[in-house]
């Protein structure tokens, strides 16, 4: 009887031996599709993050009333704030400039148009609402001039606000990723009211400067010497003291700057709107927003911060995160700055922000904002951020003599 069940075990062993390799064999052909899955999605979002970006639209038209000049869009976390915003659409026109909030319900919200749009006017339904609310040069009445700046790239295009009278105090403005010139154009008033030659620059692979070989962006490590550039220009015109103000991406440009420039003697002072100061911290908190695995995500990272990633990405060179990264960094800091940012913001978080100002608390003045999200903290409260900045300049003696004595 034992030799009959010894038998049977000999007889099925071929059979088990089989069935557990089999399973070991599809077991690694899952796991090598899973990996493969996850290196793929990896590559595709850190192709995305180098990749400059175009307008995409984020909400809808629902409804445009010309007689009352309204227009009605789905509801979001942005078209729902208070203030004055602008809309990019499609069709009879292709640029609105929208006021308050009239009336909002579960799924969309009624603003007031600030765009006089005439009777019949046609607007396709997809829309991009933005924070730029002035769009060109000429919408702030003010004298300008248009110059291009000489770059390793290529002639970069810049407008320039003079200052009544001229000025020694310079103000180089530096837009954010995915932006263009224009959104830094909130800002010009103030400054220009102030006494400070403001001067608004465009930077590789932005739409309006020249593309680079790789045609793709490098987050700050070798944009910034495009707007060196434009402060040598500066310079060369006039400003003795030079302040560098960034918005998003142009936060990390300006730091970088701050940081590396060949003109750091003639910079006094840094503005930083919702920046980037932290690449790694933006990037992780994207990746939690879109849903993704964190094993994506650090793939993600691992790529672009590698030479096999910079292949995959065609971005020519690893992006340098360590370099990047100014909390890191913040022994090197040298000059005052002034940090504005919404706890809110939605896309670039506040958290590295906040590490900034407690790394350096001798240096840096943070003004937190709440509700406000991205780069959109003047259209919701004018009057604080135009205060915070104004103060600052003040407490530094950045506002020229004869300018202070009539704001």
């Amino acid at each position: 009887m034992a030799s009959s069940r010894r038998a049977a075990s000999r007889g099925a062993s071929p059979a088990v031996s089989l069935g557990l390799r089999t399973l070991i064999v599809a077991l690694g052909v899952l796991l090598g599709l899973s990996l493969a899955a996850i290196a793929g999605v990896a590559g595709r979002i850190a192709r995305l993050v180098v990749t400059p970006s175009r307008r995409r639209p984020d909400t809808t038209i629902v409804a445009l009333d010309p007689a009352a000049q309204t227009i009605t869009l789905t509801r979001t976390p942005d078209t729902e704030l208070p203030g004055r915003y602008g809309l990019f659409t499609t069709g009879a026109e292709e640029y609105l400039k929208l006021g308050s909030v009239l009336q909002a319900d579960a799924g969309t919200v009624k603003r007031k148009l600030l765009t006089e749009v005439p009777t019949g006017t046609q607007l396709a339904d997809p829309a991009a609402f933005s924070g730029w609310y002035y769009d060109r040069p000429e919408q702030l009445h003010l004298p300008y001039r248009s110059t291009l700046i000489g770059s390793a790239v290529g002639p970069c295009p810049a407008w320039i606000f003079p200052a009544d009278g001229g000025s020694d105090v310079w103000c180089i403005q530096i837009h954010g990723r995915g932006a263009a010139r224009a959104e830094c154009l909130r800002a010009v008033p103030l400054l220009h009211s102030l006494g400070i030659t403001t001067m608004v620059t465009s930077y590789r692979n932005d739409g309006e400067a020249p593309r680079s070989r790789t045609g793709t962006y490098m987050l700050g490590a070798t944009e910034w010497r495009d707007v060196d550039a434009a402060v040598g220009y500066a310079r060369r015109h006039g400003a003795e003291r030079i302040i560098l103000m960034g918005w998003s991406m142009g936060g990390a440009i300006a730091l970088q700057l701050e940081l590396s420039s060949a003109h750091r003697d003639r910079i006094v002072g840094v503005i930083l709107e919702s920046p980037v100061v932290d690449w790694r911290i933006v990037l992780r908190y994207q990746g939690r927003e879109m849903g993704l695995p964190e094993p994506v995500t650090e793939l993600a990272l691992t790529a672009l911060q590698s030479e096999w990633g910079a292949a995959l990405t065609r971005s020519g060179a690893p992006i340098p995160f360590d370099r990047l990264d100014v909390v890191a960094r913040a022994e090197e800091l040298r000059h005052p700055i002034l940090i504005l940012h919404s706890d809110d913001d939605g896309f670039v978080p506040s958290e590295a922000s906040h590490q900034l100002a407690e790394a350096r608390p001798d240096l840096v003045d943070l003004q937190v904002f709440a509700v406000a999200r991205h780069t959109k903290l003047w259209n919701y409260d004018q009057e604080r951020w135009s205060r915070a900045i104004e103060s600052w300049l003040d407490a530094h003696a950045l506002i020229p003599r004869d300018a202070g004595a009539d704001t």
